[in-house]
């Protein structure tokens, strides 16, 4: 049995991995594992063996944090993960990382994971400082996801941007089927609006329209992960 090590995992979405209470999972917290730290990483490799790091540490939300606290969304996005890909490197330990859609354009939409990069806000451009030094290591694999809570927090939703929305529970048992996988892969949900992907969950959510301050098509081609899935 592999034992795969995460990162973060007293965040959302590790707490949605705990509840699969599959044995291979050692979880740590940000006090047991600082990504900001080699000597609390190697220690950690060290102790525990894993085969895989399942990396979910990093700086999310709230969105305006990355523009207020460029230092914090570089340590924690750019340098934690750069950490990470330098020590398990040492040892041939596989990273799997978790990215976002954001990294693409967000203009034509039905992105190809070979698809050129521009991230357009900031919390994209750290993410996208990950997958660089993600990259450079052979022994990974790179999971832009577009999911989010269930449910739905917001009252709101775009009417005019179209994504991949997917739950997080959801993406959690697509990312357990890809666990043996490497490179790139785009993960999500039917390409569809923002407002019809949440109306299903919440009959009184209203409809806004971006002006420009939100891409209106930062959906993906999810042919590579769906055929992945069939086999």
């Amino acid at each position: 049995m592999h034992k795969i090590l995460v990162t973060g995992s007293d965040g959302r979405f590790g707490k949605i991995i705990k509840k699969f209470k599959d044995k291979r999972f050692i979880f740590r917290n940000k006090k047991e594992l600082n990504i900001l730290s080699s000597k609390s990483i190697k220690y950690n490799i060290k102790k525990f063996k894993p085969k895989i790091i399942l990396h979910l540490a990093g700086l999310s939300r709230p969105m305006k944090i990355h523009d207020k606290d460029i230092i914090k969304s570089i340590n924690l996005n750019i340098v934690g993960t750069s950490n990470i890909v330098k020590e398990a490197s040492k040892y041939g330990i596989k990273i799997i990382y978790l990215s976002t859609s954001y990294v693409y354009p967000g203009k034509k939409g039905n992105y190809k994971e070979e698809d050129s990069l521009k991230p357009w806000n900031n919390y994209s451009w750290s993410k996208l400082g990950g997958e660089c030094a993600v990259q450079m290591y052979k022994n990974s694999l790179i999971l832009r996801l577009c999911m989010t809570e269930k449910p739905f927090v917001h009252k709101k939703a775009y009417a005019n941007v179209k994504s991949n929305f997917i739950f997080q529970e959801e993406a959690a048992k697509i990312i357990l089927k890809l666990l043996n996988k490497k490179g790139i892969i785009n993960v999500g949900g039917p390409s569809q609006t923002v407002f019809n992907f949440a109306k299903k969950f919440n009959k009184n959510l209203k409809k806004i329209y971006t002006k420009g301050e939100f891409p209106k098509r930062t959906d993906m081609n999810l042919n590579f992960l769906n055929k992945i899935l069939k086999k």
